[in-house]
């Protein structure tokens, strides 16, 4: 990992990509830690995109991304996600009161 924010990646073309890092956890539920980051591209949207993998966090070092494995996973990262937004407009209508 390049440092704790962010780390490099190569594409399917052999180029560096550099990814950073949104937030980290682990779960209760399906025993293992994932990573939520980004590369900071646009879909057709325009939305940034998103992605999320497993790694190991003992590891960090020589870090491996491994694909979501089951729609159980999905679910977690998809319910985390969703709280996360709903904090994050909570806090912005908070501050836009005041």
């Amino acid at each position: 990992m390049k440092n704790k924010n962010s780390f490099i990646v190569k594409d399917e073309n052999g180029k560096d990509v550099v990814c950073n890092v949104l937030f980290t956890f682990d779960s209760d539920e399906t025993k293992k830690s994932y990573i939520v980051y980004t590369d900071n591209s646009k879909d057709a949207k325009g939305n940034i995109q998103v992605y999320a993998s497993i790694y190991d966090p003992k590891n960090e070092d020589d870090m491996e991304l491994l694909p979501i494995e089951t729609e159980k996973e999905w679910r977690v990262i998809e319910k985390i996600l969703a709280s996360l937004q709903e904090e994050i407009r909570s806090q912005v209508a908070g501050d836009n009161n005041q």
